[in-house]
């Protein structure tokens, strides 16, 4: 059997040279075929043991319990467009993934279980759209709306009572 090998010499930078009289033997081919399957076996396992790591949630990695943001709220918020008031408070109610009046207008949203809110407030002709993140016992958003026939927006703080 002839085959072909590639060596660098400091004549040469790749010159082919002739081999003569290779040989494979049945013991190199059940190595190099175990090889493959203990690699490949090697690499489901490491799969495996990182799909179970990162697929496997503890309760910190998962996030805030259900139910963690329920309580009474106290949201202020600042006008940074438009010819509304500066500043107003109202407090609200968390309550599982419902959002909801503490008292004061009409309001309706949720909360998911990463912190993430959107509401809607309205009271009389006015209506407000809110959405942020709620984070421990405080939270902080931007909202939009027409309040008193003036089109406004700004941001919201709000903090757990």
């Amino acid at each position: 059997m002839t085959g072909c090998r590639v060596s660098a010499s400091p004549e040469s930078p790749a010159s082919l040279e002739r081999q003569d009289n290779m040989s494979i033997s049945a013991q190199s081919i059940r190595s190099f075929v175990n090889f493959k399957r203990t690699r490949s076996l090697r690499g489901i396992l490491g799969l495996t043991a990182i799909a179970l790591v990162t697929g496997m949630s503890s309760p910190a990695a998962a996030g805030p319990r259900p139910g963690a943001y329920d309580g009474n709220w106290n949201v202020t918020f600042t006008t940074r467009a438009g010819n509304c008031s500066s500043t107003n408070s109202a407090p609200f109610n968390v309550s599982g993934t419902q959002v909801s009046s503490a008292g004061g207008g009409k309001v309706t949203g949720g909360v998911s279980p990463n912190g993430a809110v959107s509401v809607r407030i309205s009271v009389g002709m006015s209506a407000a759209d809110g959405k942020g993140r709620l984070v421990g016992n405080s939270g902080t958003g931007r909202w939009s709306g027409v309040i008193s026939g003036d089109r406004c927006s700004g941001t919201w703080q709000a903090s757990k009572t």
